[in-house]
This record gives structure tokens, C-alpha cells and sequence, in this order.
């Protein structure tokens, strides 16, 4: 499990530990890091034009003390401050000492150059003498950031201006919210952590990782049959949108469950299909509403909300949802919206869920008392009750294609349906789909059929990688 923590806990626990140690000994703990990472990726480092893009803070120092490191195993090392008045002055002249220079301008070379400027405190995007010395990074110079890429809000991911795109970011002590969640997590490149001793709480985000999935996929017993696999029942479908229900049951079909049951007017397009798919409403242990049910179902979405099981709630079944309703469940609901779906169960605008992806899905459940998978580029997934909001590490660019989100509403409902709690069936799901969707694609366009039937591999992938360690792991770096 990669966990993450809000600036506020990283700070205090800095605080508690540094009253313990000799001053400066944690600042040179993540320089001794930095310089290490730097170093493996310089590959020779004897030689190496070395550029510190440095602002006032310890993010500066650290980018200081790192450079100097670098500049005694002979790297040429430069440092560009923000404001030659306001630099570090251990680090500073600590650099120097080693042989380091200060400058008035980014060189127009560098093999390596270190991002600075800002640490986790910062908050607004880069204010403007910094977003210059960004902009004259030389072409081609692979970005090391220092904590978390300059202007990337640590808690959120929001960026609200200029921002720095590292290719590889050096995080201290624990992750960050932000380099977990996009926009802020695309401009982290890979992730790097440094353990510089911090002992912390719960914490704020989590994202699951291949031996965490593994525990938790549904695995048949020698006495199962399909009922005590679970039936999940799909609510899906309509004339203008058969293909909706023959996508999710699709996903249904390869999520764990025993059984699909389905309910609606695209019978003939499934049992075309899938010829094993149940027709006709009968017990079940979990429902998925809504994927192209198209307008005029209310009635249909009620009933199946009124069912005493876990319900998801997709598309077009989130129209008009009453949170009282939702609230009065004896059983879970687990809600997946995009942002624009999201926007309008918050009555706000798709630019501002997307802006603050985190604050929104904590927001949506918690108004709704439901689980909530709010999908994207970062898919989140949030409990009504709090605690860590589930960051989705994997995918892929081309799973955002027509049908993707029936696939995974089915594959999620049949999860349910298998007995995981809504987050578990949410997070698990929206894993494999993303797993699912990077085999299919292979780096090129992919259809919604295909993450369904890549579904397995992925699933076979992520058990087959826990047991044995065969290094294909799905998350992201």
C-alpha cells in the first residue's frame, strides 16, 4: 500500500523528530537522498553539468546541500536562486565550499537539473520570477524535483498556475495527496521516496498496489456453486444504448460473481452475446443501475434502491438522485460518476471538479452517504464516513473511449455482488479496468469490448505477480 499524508502531518512529524536530532541532520538525510537518486540517474557524475533552480525555503537547502554532495564527486554544479538575497546559507555555502558556482542565469546546457524552488508549503501556482527560471530549464534536461514538481498543490494535486514538470520527483518522509492525484500527479513523473525516519499517523490518501488487490479479489471455495459466488443483477440498456448493457454485463460477467441477472430491454443484444446472462428480475446480491438506461427509468432506479443489497449507481441512473434516499439504505451504495456527472450531483461546474478532484469526491459522498468512484485521469474513490480517499494508480490515457466506465460499473457491481465492501469492490475494480485498459491498448486506441476481455489477464497478472514477484506490476512508478 503507497500511502500519502497532508502537509499539516508530514510538518508535525518533522517537528517531533527534528527536536530529537542534531540541527540540520534531517535537512542532509533528504539531501544525502536527493544526491543519491540524482546520481543514479546521471550515471557518471564526475563531469556532469548540474543546474539548482533555488528558492528561499528548505526545499532550496535541500537542493543546496544535494548539489554540493554532487560538486565533491566532481559534478559541475550551478545554482540559480529565485532571489540572490534570499538563499539558504548552509546550503549555499556548503556548495561552495565544495566547488559549486552561483549564477545570475539558467546556463543554456545541463545534464540534470534540480527543481528547488518550492517545497510543500507553497501554495497558487509559481509566481512569476520563478515561472521564468522554469521556462529557460534547457531542452532535453531531465527535472529532478526536490519534494514535489514547484507549484503542485501537496495536498490536493490542484495546479492553479504555472507549474514545473518533473521527470522524476524525490519526495521525503512520506507521499504527498498531490503527487498522487492529477493534475498534479502528471507533472510528478516517477516517484521516488526517501525515508528520512518520520513516524506517522493514519493517512489521507492511500493507493493500492499489486499484493493489496490480490487479497482482496473473490476467490471461488471447493463447495461454491454460483449462487454463493453472488448474482449480481444489471440494470442497463435501452433502445438508443443496447450496447451499454451488453458492455456492462461484459464487465459482470468477469468480476467474481457467480451469476448475472439481467433486467431491461436489451435481452436479445446480451443473450446474443453472452448466452449464460440470467433474464428477468430474481434475487440477486447487488445491483448496477444505470449505464445507457436513457430517460423515463426513474421508476426502475427506485425499485432497485428500495432492494435491501448494494447498489451502483452509473450514468444516467444518477440523475436526480435524492441524498435522503440514499441515506435511508440499509445497505451500501456505491456511486461513479464522471466529473461532469459529479458537477451536476454537486451542482457545480466540470471545471471545478476537475480542478479539485480531492475535495470534490469527499464532498460527493459525504453529501450522499454512499460510497463515491469519481472517475478521470485519477480515478478516486471516497467513503461516506471519511478516512483515506483510495488513489487509483493504474491506466491508461485510452481508456477514456465510449463504453469503458459500463465495463467497469459492471465489473464493480459483480464485485459487490461476490461480498467486497463498496470501496474494496470500487478501488479492486477500478485497478484491473485500469490494468485491463493498459494490456489492451499496448500504446495504441483501444474499444471498450477489449478492456473486457483483457479483464482476466489482468486479474491473472495481479495474482500470478503477488505470489512470485514477476515484476509486471500495473501502478504507475
Amino acid at each position: 500500500m503507497r500511502t500519502a499524508y497532508s502537509v499539516e502531518t508530514v510538518r508535525a512529524a518533522e517537528r517531533e523528530l527534528m527536536a530529537r536530532l542534531p540541527e540540520g541532520a534531517l535537512m542532509q538525510r533528504a539531501a544525502a537522498g536527493l544526491a543519491a537518486v540524482c546520481a543514479g540517474l546521471l550515471g557518471r557524475v564526475y563531469g556532469a553539468r548540474v543546474v539548482l533552480l533555488v528558492g528561499a525555503g528548505d526545499n532550496g537547502g535541500d537542493a543546496l546541500y544535494a548539489g554540493a554532495r554532487l560538486a565533491r564527486r566532481g559534478a559541475g554544479v550551478t545554482a540559480v536562486p529565485v532571489d540572490p538575497e534570499r538563499v539558504h546559507e548552509g546550503g549555499l555555502r556548503a556548495l561552495l565550499a565544495a566547488g559549486g558556482r552561483l549564477a545570475g542565469a539558467v546556463p543554456g546546457r545541463a545534464d540534470l537539473v534540480l527543481d528547488g524552488l518550492v517545497g510543500i508549503g507553497g501554495r497558487g501556482g509559481l509566481r512569476p520570477a520563478a515561472a521564468a527560471l522554469v521556462e529557460r530549464i534547457p531542452a532535453g534536461a531531465p527535472v529532478v524535483a526536490v519534494d514535489l514538481p514547484s507549484g503542485v498543490d501537496a495536498d490536493t494535486g490542484e495546479v492553479a498556475g504555472a507549474a514545473v514538470h518533473a521527470d522524476v520527483t524525490v519526495t521525503f518522509g512520506a507521499y504527498k495527496p498531490g503527487l498522487l492525484i492529477d493534475p498534479g500527479a502528471s507533472r510528478t513523473g516517477a516517484l521516488r521516496l526517501v525515508d528520512i525516519g518520520l513516524s506517522l499517523p493514519d493517512p489521507d490518501a492511500e493507493a493500492l498496489q499489486h499484493a493489496d488487490v490480490a487479497e482482496l479479489l473473490p476467490a471461488p471455495a471447493a463447495e461454491s456453486d454460483k449462487y454463493r459466488r453472488g448474482v449480481v443483477g444489471v440494470l442497463a440498456g435501452s433502445a438508443q444504448y443496447p450496447g451499454a448493457a451488453v458492455l456492462a454485463v461484459a464487465g459482470a460477467l468477469r468480476g467474481g460473481a457467480g451469476a448475472v441477472r439481467y433486467v431491461g430491454p436489451a435481452a436479445d443484444a446480451v443473450l446474443a452475446r453472452y448466452p449464460e446472462t440470467l433474464i428477468g428480475r430474481g434475487r440477486v446480491q447487488a445491483w448496477v443501475v444505470g449505464p445507457g438506461l436513457g430517460e423515463g427509468r426513474a421508476a426502475e432506479v427506485a425499485e432497485a434502491l428500495a432492494d435491501p443489497v448494494p447498489v451502483l449507481v452509473d450514468a444516467d441512473g444518477l440523475r436526480g438522485l435524492d441524498p435522503q434516499v440514499l441515506r435511508a439504505r440499509p445497505a451500501e451504495t456505491l456511486l461513479t460518476p464522471h466529473a461532469g456527472e459529479a458537477a451536476a450531483l454537486l451542482g457545480t461546474s466540470r471545471e471545478a471538479v476537475e480542478a479539485a478532484r480531492l475535495s470534490s469526491v469527499r464532498t460527493l459522498a459525504a453529501r450522499y452517504g454512499a460510497t463515491a468512484l469519481l472517475k478521470g485521469s485519477t480515478t478516486l474513490v471516497a467513503h461516506p464516513g471519511g478516512g483515506p480517499v483510495r488513489v487509483n494508480p493504474t491506466g491508461t490515457a485510452w481508456l477514456a473511449t465510449a463504453g469503458s466506465g459500463d465495463v467497469l460499473s459492471g465489473l464493480a457491481g459483480s464485485l459487490l455482488a461476490s461480498g467486497l465492501a463498496a470501496a474494496d469492490a470500487a478501488s479492486v475494480a477500478a485497478y484491473v479496468h485500469g490494468l485491463a485498459g493498459r494490456r489492451a491498448a499496448g500504446g495504441a486506441p483501444l474499444h471498450a469490448q477489449q478492456i473486457a476481455e483483457f479483464l482476466p489477464e489482468a486479474w491473472r497478472d495481479i495474482r500470478e505477480e503477488a505470489r512470485y514477484g514477476t515484476g509486471r506490476g500495473g501502478h504507475r512508478a
